[in-house]
C-alpha cells in the first residue's frame, strides 16, 4: 500500500531539524523519525491496553537502542557480531530522556507505556541523545496518549576563550573549545531536567547557561506544534466517568481518600510529635502510621481486601504532610533549618594493602571509597557506536539491599547505580592530573554502606578523599551536595529550597538537584523534578544556596586530608618512563609481540609503548623494574665496533657460531675467530647455551655483526726457533778485483793563518790594492 509520508523542517542552531512520519513502524500509537545534521532517530511509542492495578508505580520504560550500523561499524568477537547488552552510554541516554518526560505523565496511570528510540544513523558530531529527546517528545505529543508536553532539549557549550554559549555543541567543539557540557530540557519558561559536566565553571555562568539554553528550545517546540496541528491524534481520556465505575472501583477510591485523610489527621501526633533523625526512626514511623490506618479503615467498615488500595501509598501521603509543614512552618522532620546540613564525618586510610581508601558520612548516608592504581594498559577500551578510544579514570558505584536496611536479591549494577557512578566520575574528571604527568589507570569503587539521600554526592566526596589519600595529585578537592524542594507550584505557587535532601523530603512537588565542584567552580550537575518544571528563580536560588553548602563540606573534608599525599602507597605499582627512538619500537615489540611478551614473562612487569617512543614500565618491585629497563635499553642500543658483550650461543653452523648480544640481535663468530688454535668446527669448542664474551669486530653495510672470541683471550706465545749456524763467507777474487774502489779522501790542508781586519790590505772593486 502507498505510504503517507509527511515532513516538517526548521533551522535550529545552524543545522536543519527534520521530523518525518508515515514511513516506518505503522502499528504503534505514534512513530516519528527525527534527523538533525546526519544523525537520525526512530522513535516509537506504544501503550498497553491493559491496566495493571497490582503495581503502585507508573510503568514507563524507555529504551535507547544503539545500532553499530548507524556508525558504519562491525564490532564484537570473532564469534558474535551483533549488538549485545546495552552499553553504559545507552543506559545514561535513556535515563536522561526518562527524567525529562516522566514528570509530565499522570503518576496514577497503570497502563504500561514503552518508548523505543533507535539510532538509525549518526554523523559523529550531532548528539544522538538530544535528537532522541526531541523525537520522544514529538511522538508522545502527536499520539493519543495523555501527556502534558511538549518539551525539547538542547546541549549547550561555552567557548572558553570568548565566553559565548554554543547551541547544540558538537563533539569537536566539546573536545577542543568548550569548558561546559550542559543539557537542559523543558520549555523557555520552565526547566524539567539538567545534566552537566564543567571545568570549574562559576555558579553565575552555570545559571546563565541554563537560562540561555532554555530560551533556545522554542524553534524545536514550534516545529512540534506544527506536526501536532497537521496529524496529531485526539488524546484518550483515562479517567472513568462516575456513572461507568464499578462498585469495587468506587470502594477503592473511598479507601484511598479515607487513608489520605487519616494520615493528615494524625500528622501532629505521629509525624511531627518528635524529631526523627535516622532512617530507622522514619521507617518505624511509617509502619506505625500504616498499622493505625489499617485499623481506622476497619473501623470505617471497609473490606480488608480493599485496604491495600490506600495503604500502599502511605509513604506518599506522609511525604505530602512533610512538604506542607515545610511550606507552612519551615519545619523539617529531623529538626534542621532549610539551609542546614546533616552531621558530617570524613576519614581516610581505613583499609590496609589497598592503594587508597576513605569514608564519608552525611547523616545515615555512608560511603566507603577505594582507589586502585594500575598500569596504562589497564585502561578501559571504549568500543561503542559513537566512540572509539580509552578511558583511564573509572568510577563504579555499588549498593545492596542492606544499604537501605532491607533484604533482597544481590544482582549486578542496575541503571540507577550506573547513573550514580557516571555522575561521580564526571564530577572528578576536571581535577585529575594530566596523563603525561600521572600515566596510571585509576579505578575508584564507591561501596554505599548506608543510604538516606544523596549517596551519589557522598560517593563524590569519599572518592575525592580516597584519591588524595592514595597520592593521586588532584588539582583540588571536589565535594557534592543534593538540594531539594518543597513546593505547591500548581496550587498556591509556594516553594522552599532545601539544603541536603533526604529520602522523605523527595515527594510530590520535589526536586533532586545534585551539584558538585571545588571552591572555585562547578564540575557537574544533575537535576530532575517531580513537578511540571522549575522556574528560573527557583533554579537561581538553588545554585546560590548550594555553593554555601559546598564550602562547609569542603572544610570538613580538608580536616581529614587537606591535599594529595606526596608519595603513593607502598602497595601501589610504580611507573617509570623511558624514551626511545620511535623507529626502535619494533625492536622492543619483536615479531608478533614475541620480544615484549618474553620481557613481561621474565620480569613480571607491565609494559606499554606509545607511538611517540615513550615506554611506560609498571612494576610493584624495584628489581623487576630495573631488570626490564636494562633489557629494553639494551634492545634499542646501537651496537658499535669495539664493544664487548656477554651473550649466549644460540646457533651453530659449520662456518661459525651465532651469539645473542641483546634481545632480538645476534652476531656471528666466524670459526676462525673462536680460538687462537685452529678450529675445524665450532661444535668442537662451543655448544648451544654456552655464555661467552665476545667483541664486536665489524658491522657490515647490511647491519650484520661480526664477532670475535679469541681477541679477548690471551694470545699463546710462539716457541723460539733455533738459530741456524753461520754460513762460511766465499769471496770471488775476480768480482772483488773488478769491484769499484772507494774514492780516496782528499788530503787535509794545514790551517792558513789570516790577518785581522786591521791588518788586511784594502783592495779595490776588482781586487786591486788601493793606493794609500
Amino acid at each position: 500500500m502507498p505510504l503517507d509520508i509527511k515532513k516538517w523542517s526548521t533551522e535550529w542552531g545552524g543545522r536543519e531539524l527534520t521530523i518525518e512520519t508515515g514511513r516506518y513502524a505503522l502499528l504503534t500509537n505514534a512513530t516519528v523519525t527525527v534527523q538533525y545534521g546526519e544523525t537520525v532517530i526512530l522513535a516509537t511509542v506504544v501503550e498497553s491496553k491493559r491496566v495493571n492495578d497490582s503495581i503502585d508505580y507508573f510503568p514507563l520504560s524507555i529504551n535507547f537502542e544503539e545500532k553499530l550500523y548507524a556508525a558504519g561499524k562491525i564490532k564484537g568477537s570473532r564469534f558474535m557480531k551483533r549488538e549485545g547488552r546495552p552499553t553504559d552510554e545507552s543506559i545514561l541516554s535513556g535515563r536522561l530522556i526518562d527524567r525529562s518526560i516522566r514528570p509530565l505523565f499522570d503518576d496514577s496511570v497503570r497502563n504500561e507505556i514503552q518508548i523505543v528510540l533507535t539510532v538509525l544513523a549518526i554523523d559523529g558530531e550531532n548528539d544522538a541523545t538530544i535528537t532522541a529527546l526531541v523525537a520522544a517528545s514529538t511522538a508522545l505529543f502527536i499520539s493519543d496518549i495523555e501527556w502534558k508536553g511538549p518539551i525539547a532539549g538542547a546541549r549547550i557549550g561555552r567557548n572558553k576563550e570568548t565566553g559565548e554559549f554554543i547551541l547544540n555543541v558538537t563533539r569537536t567543539e566539546l573536545a577542543e573549545t568548550s569548558d561546559l557540557d550542559l543539557v537542559v530540557s523543558g520549555t523557555p519558561e520552565k526547566i524539567i531536567m539538567v545534566e552537566a559536566g564543567a571545568k570549574e565553571v562559576p555558579e553565575e555562568i552555570l545559571f546563565d547557561a541554563m537560562k540561555w539554553g532554555a530560551e533556545q528550545l522554542q524553534p524545536a517546540l514550534d516545529l512540534m506544534e506544527k506536526v501536532r496541528a497537521d496529524i496529531g491524534k485526539e488524546k484518550s481520556v483515562s479517567a472513568v466517568k462516575d456513572e461507568d465505575k464499578t462498585e469495587e472501583q468506587v470502594q477503592k477510591e473511598a479507601v484511598v481518600a479515607a487513608t489520605e485523610a487519616f494520615v493528615s489527621s494524625v500528622a501532629n501526633d505521629m509525624i511531627f510529635n518528635a524529631v526523627k533523625i535516622s532512617r530507622a526512626e522514619r521507617s518505624a514511623m511509617v509502619d506505625a502510621i500504616k498499622e493505625a490506618a489499617s485499623a481506622h479503615l476497619t473501623e470505617k467498615g471497609f473490606d480488608e481486601e480493599l485496604h491495600d488500595a490506600g495503604l500502599k501509598n502511605i509513604k506518599l501521603y506522609v511525604s505530602k504532610e512533610i512538604t506542607k509543614r515545610i511550606l507552612e512552618k519551615d519545619q523539617r522532620l529531623d529538626g534542621r533549618s532549610l539551609t542546614e546540613i546533616r552531621e558530617l564525618l570524613a576519614d581516610v586510610d581505613l583499609l590496609p594493602r589497598v592503594h587508597g581508601s576513605a569514608m564519608f558520612m552525611r547523616g545515615d548516608t555512608q560511603v566507603l571509597s577505594v582507589v586502585t592504581l594500575g598500569a596504562p594498559g589497564d585502561v578501559q577500551t571504549l568500543d561503542t557506536m559513537e566512540e572509539d578510544g580509552i578511558k583511564r579514570y573509572m568510577h563504579h558505584y555499588n549498593d545492596a539491599p542492606y544499604t537501605y536496611g532491607e533484604t533482597g536479591w544481590m544482582r549486578g549494577p542496575g541503571r540507577r547505580a550506573i547513573g550514580h557512578g557516571a555522575l561521580a566520575e564526571k564530577a572528578l574528571e576536571p581535577v585529575l592530573p594530566a596523563e603525561e604527568d600521572f600515566p596510571y589507570a585509576i579505578r575508584v569503587v564507591s561501596e554505599v554502606l548506608g543510604s538516606n539521600g544523596s549517596s551519589s554526592m557522598a560517593s563524590t566526596c569519599g572518592s575525592s578523599l580516597s584519591l588524595m589519600a592514595a597520592g593521586v595529585p588532584l588539582k583540588k578537592p571536589v565535594c557534592g551536595i543534593a538540594m531539594g524542594l518543597a513546593s505547591d507550584l500548581e496550587g498556591t505557587g509556594a516553594w522552599k529550597v532545601l539544603t541536603d535532601l533526604q529520602d522523605v523530603e523527595d515527594g510530590p512537588g520535589g526536586m533532586d538537584f545534585k551539584i558538585t565542584g571545588t571552591r572555585d567552580g562547578v564540575t557537574a550537575v544533575q537535576m530532575d523534578t517531580k513537578t511540571l518544571g522549575l522556574t528560573m528563580d527557583i533554579l537561581e536560588q538553588t545554585v546560590k544556596q548550594s555553593k554555601e553548602a559546598r564550602m562547609q563540606i569542603l572544610s570538613v573534608m580538608e580536616s581529614a586530608i587537606a591535599s594529595p599525599r606526596a608519595d603513593l602507597s607502598e602497595h601501589a605499582p610504580r611507573i617509570e618512563t623511558i624514551k626511545i627512538d620511535p623507529e626502535k619500537i619494533g625492536d622492543v615489540i619483536g615479531p608478533g609481540g614475541k620480544t615484549i611478551k618474553k620481557i613481561i614473562e621474565e620480569t613480571g612487569v607491565d609494559i606499554d609503548i606509545e607511538q611517540d617512543g615513550r615506554v611506560l614500565i609498571t612494576a610493584t618491585a624495584g628489581p623487576a623494574m630495573e631488570q626490564a629497563k636494562e633489557i629494553i635499553l639494551q634492545l634499542v642500543k646501537e651496537i658499535e665496533v669495539g664493544e664487548i658483550y656477554e651473550g649466549k650461543v644460540v646457533r651453530l653452523e659449520d662456518f661459525g657460531a651465532f651469539v645473542n648480544l641483546i634481545p632480538g640481535k645476534d652476531g656471528l663468530v666466524h670459526v676462525s675467530e673462536i680460538a687462537w688454535e685452529r678450529t675445524n668446527k665450532p661444535g668442537d669448542v662451543l655448544k648451544l647455551g654456552d655464555v661467552v664474551k665476545v667483541k664486536v669486530k665489524e658491522i657490515d653495510n647490511l647491519g650484520r655483526v661480526n664477532l670475535s672470541i679469541k681477541t679477548l683471550l690471551p694470545r699463546p706465545e710462539r716457541a723460539e726457533r733455533p738459530k741456524a749456524p753461520a754460513r762460511p763467507v766465499h769471496v770471488d777474487a775476480h768480482k772483488a778485483a773488478m769491484a769499484p774502489q772507494p774514492a780516496a779522501k782528499p788530503a787535509v790542508m794545514p790551517p792558513v793563518e789570516t790577518a785581522s781586519a786591521e791588518e788586511k790590505p784594502k783592495r779595490g772593486l776588482f781586487g786591486r790594492k788601493k793606493s794609500e
